[in-house]
């Protein structure tokens, strides 16, 4: 099972790596904020301090966040469109192992000195760091490989192979999502990688491309890679929208609110997303007239996130709500998400972004987007998809505690940055002014309380895996296609004889009774 190209395993692969580099990642978030909770060096050094919130940074960025929606995505999208497997299996499972390669490679940095520029590595810190920035670039550049590979197997799949009856607006709205996050990755994941080819020439040959007395340009690092990062802000957050999407209908009992709306406003994000990048670099020098446009453009693309927005709560209103733990992580999803936009809307403002950039102001709003937005938008899928993959169900008590320590831990380590960020407590420095000590303190709280909240979930996940109530074919009653198929899915998820013909929406509570749990009609449901 190890060397596999059924998509299914593949996902799981992806789910179970990432999550292990999401452990890794966290333990080095408990040492960033154990070295915060007072003001002075408690148990760091400065250049240890700065390789660990290096670190932690990298791995939840490129190593969770974004491969962890592979994962969800391998298992779940051709059991969406009715296929078989992906369209090129082999393909799938070598950008599996890329990412695993990438992962250590990135991990071996800490033999040679880790880096300790931050994950944006700007020049010229990046050019005079240990040799573990080379090791650390070389990683990116193969773990960029692993995400463009994955990205074209999804737009084929999903263009290719979709069953008979599975129009373009028959597809569920998490495998729209992937559409949109593909096409981001394929335009802008080269760029990222072309980046990190410049950087390693430099550093090994000594070339000096981002030197500017030698003749080269420091800003140009900046633009190429905030010509990917922001875009790859999406690449975190679509499949994270996609998720709660498929969800909220499921436990409202009721259709999805503007399906057409959601799908178009996900390819408005992917398109928009590219016209952003510089409103990063409002405090780098930029002509004053340049950031009027990007700051428009940075203002515009909250309007088909609220598209998204508004249509969750209607899907909402006057639903037969059922809080499973998935809807109570969905619903979650969108209450922090909301507030990690809105201060978003600051960020993109001039003034505003001159007086918090480099702040705490800043790391608040990253977290909340990507954090309370993306990694609950996981939990969502995971409580939600748990039984189709494993067959068994997760137990709903101790989901429940997850959630709220997951909540509270969160807000309360998250929502104090805002505050300690405005009064100008500066981020990426291991010491402070002590006028900044309590709330740090209370922070540090938060962020072991949120550590905590893991535990819940591993301990039943793996009792649930062996242990766990039997789950049927389709326990939440959904309607969109993976859940007409067993659970879990055979090796090709279809009987040759009962293979799916689409006859209707993914999202049609109330049109017509809901299918029985398996697929042993001829004609299945279509999502």
């Amino acid at each position: 099972m190890v060397f596999n190209t059924d998509h299914k395993v593949i996902g799981v692969q992806y789910l179970v790596t990432t999550f292990i580099f999401y452990m890794i990642g966290g333990i080095l978030a408990m040492i960033v904020r154990a070295e915060l909770a007072q003001p002075g060096m408690q148990y760091l050094t400065r250049a240890a301090y700065n390789q660990a919130f290096t670190m932690h940074a990298t791995l939840m960025i490129f190593l969770w966040v974004i491969p962890v929606f592979a994962g969800f995505a391998n298992f779940i999208v051709p059991l969406q469109i009715g296929a078989e497997d992906m369209a090129f299996p082999r393909l799938n499972a070598f950008s599996y192992w890329l990412l695993l390669f990438g992962g250590l490679l990135m991990m071996s940095s800490f033999l040679v000195s880790a880096p300790g520029t931050g994950w944006t590595a700007y020049p010229p810190l990046s050019l005079l760091d240990s040799p573990g920035e080379t090791v650390w670039a070389m990683s990116l550049f193969v773990i960029g490989f692993s995400s463009i590979f994955s990205a074209i197997n999804f737009l084929v799949t999903i263009a290719q192979m979709r069953a008979p009856g599975m129009t373009w607006f028959r597809i569920p709205l998490f495998s729209w999502a992937i559409v949109a996050t593909a096409i981001i990755q394929v335009l802008a994941t080269p760029v990222i990688a072309a980046a990190m080819i410049l950087l390693i020439f430099s550093r090994v040959t000594g070339a000096q491309y981002f030197v500017a007395i030698a003749g080269g340009n420091p800003l140009m690092w900046q633009h190429l890679f905030w010509f990917y990062s922001h875009p790859a802000v999406y690449v975190m957050v679509l499949p994270a929208m996609g998720i709660v999407s498929d969800v909220l209908p499921v436990f409202s009992r009721k259709p999805i609110f503007g399906y057409k709306a959601i799908a178009f406003s996900s390819l408005a994000i992917c398109f928009l997303g590219f016209t952003v990048w510089a409103h990063h670099m409002f405090a780098s020098g930029m002509n004053p007239t340049l950031t009027i446009p990007y700051m428009i453009t940075s203002m515009i693309i909250a309007v088909p996130t609220g598209i998204k927005v508004f249509s969750w709560l209607a899907t909402l209103w006057r639903g037969k709500l059922r809080f499973t733990t998935s809807m109570l992580f969905a619903t979650g999803f969108v209450s922090l998400f909301v507030i990690g936009g809105l201060s978003g809307i600051f960020l993109a403002s001039v003034p505003v972004d001159l007086h918090v950039t480099d702040t705490y102001f800043v790391v608040a709003h990253l977290h909340y987007v990507l954090f309370g937005g993306s990694v609950t938008a996981v939990y969502a899928g995971l409580y939600y998809w748990f039984p189709k993959i494993t067959g068994r169900m997760l137990d709903e008590r101790m989901g429940k505690v997850h959630f709220l320590l997951h909540f509270v831990g969160f807000n309360l380590a998250f929502l104090p940055m805002h505050q300690i960020g405005l009064e100008g407590m500066p981020r990426r420095v291991a010491d402070y002014d002590p006028q900044f000590g309590a709330l740090n303190l209370v922070v540090t709280v938060g962020a072991y309380l949120l550590a905590v909240s893991t535990l819940p979930l591993i301990v039943h996940a793996l009792v649930s895996m062996k242990r766990g109530v039997l789950a049927g074919d389709n326990p939440w009653r959904a309607k969109t296609l993976e859940w007409k198929t067993s659970s879990p899915p055979s090796l090709f998820n279809w009987d040759e004889a009962h293979h799916p013909l689409v006859t209707e929406g993914p999202y049609d509570y109330g049109h017509k009774p809901a299918a029985k749990p398996v697929a042993a009609e001829t004609e299945v449901a279509r999502v």
